[in-house]
């Protein structure tokens, strides 16, 4: 009897091979894919919301702190020159220091009062204001009995007028270089806030090399499935390709924008500081302050579009990291599954 030929297994061996080295592939793709995605999507949400959240602290806190310095030292000078002005206009021996005076030196106890909420410095500045308070109210017992009980008395007033002049601008101590020690802390705290800095634009290019390392993976992946599946497309990869693009695009778009409001606030705020302490023209330097405090407050306000790009970041974060699990989980469950 004529033996029966051996059957040959080569055919369906190379097939078991090749579908095997297919779904080791796609599995790595996938590792890569979710890999790449929370990585990017980490560095992106947290940079994302760091320029988001300095923005949010130079309008509600840096901004006013540094305005509502330079303003309460200008309406203390201020104050200081107008109750000099009804003494030289022979205005005290009927209303005392005169309403201007009053009304400047309201301003600067209310600009204080608000300081204490808005200031930067810490526990450091809560310090120097109660100071300044302390000092402030030994000016206003000198000032007084100078414009009030002592009109007749040259000698009395020209001496409580100096002793004012020195609890007010007496190197060191007075009011006016205690709040300059504040106000150069809290500057110095701006330019912290305000500038993008190392960390943050490591945080930066770490998401943005992901992104761009996750799309390159998805053009691969979306490539093998062509070639070796038989698939002219994925919808899943396709609109996770889409989504990565825009993420890599859109926040930093956003974030440039922030930045650029961000560094013209920071350079209104010092242009203001500087203005404060030109003490030649007090109410031109007052108005001008007033004026580019506006202009900077218009620089920081809040922007709609703001807080949907942030949850359009956390929602297409999510959807990178959920459609390739979908995309190539299919591929693998359907034609894979038995591989290997």
């Amino acid at each position: 009897m004529t033996p029966r030929p051996a059957r040959r297994s080569g055919a369906p061996r190379s097939r078991r091979s090749g579908g095997s080295r297919t779904r080791r592939l796609l599995d790595r793709y996938l590792a890569a894919l979710l890999l790449l995605a929370a990585v990017a999507a980490a560095a992106l949400i947290v940079s994302y919301r760091e320029v988001q959240v300095s923005a949010d602290e130079m309008r509600t806190r840096a901004a006013p702190a540094v305005q509502g310095v330079a303003a309460t030292q200008l309406a203390l000078l201020r104050a200081h020159q107008e109750a000099r002005n009804s003494v030289d206009r022979d205005i005290d021996s009927v209303v005392g220091a005169g309403a201007r005076y009053e009304n400047q030196l309201a301003a600067a106890s209310q600009g204080l009062s608000r300081l204490s909420d808005v200031q930067i410095d810490g526990d450091r500045g809560r310090g120097v204001l109660e100071t300044v308070n302390g000092v402030l109210t030994s000016y206003s017992s000198s000032i007084t009995p100078g414009t009030v009980k002592y009109v007749s008395d040259d000698l009395m007033q020209q001496e409580k007028f100096a002793e004012a002049e020195r609890l007010l601008e007496r190197e060191g101590t007075g009011v006016v270089p205690r709040l300059d020690v504040l106000q150069r802390h809290q500057t110095e705290r701006v330019g912290a806030i305000s500038s993008m800095g190392t960390a943050r634009r490591t945080g930066w290019i770490v998401a943005e090399t992901a992104l761009l390392a996750m799309a390159l993976t998805t053009l691969a992946a979306l490539r093998m499935l062509r070639t070796r599946c038989g698939r002219s497309h994925d919808p899943w990869l396709l609109v996770s390709l889409v989504i990565t693009v825009g993420l890599a695009v859109l926040p930093l778009w956003a974030t440039a924008l922030t930045q650029h409001r961000l560094d013209a606030a920071r350079e209104g705020l010092v242009r203001i500081d500087r203005r404060a302490h030109d003490h030649r023209a007090l109410a031109e330097a007052q108005r001008y302050v007033t004026d580019t405090s506006t202009g900077v407050r218009a620089d920081l306000a809040a922007r709609d579009w703001q807080n949907w790009a942030y949850y359009g970041a956390l929602g297409g974060s999510a959807l990178i990291v959920l459609l390739p699990a979908v995309g190539i989980g299919r591929r693998l469950n359907a034609d894979y599954w038995r591989a290997g």
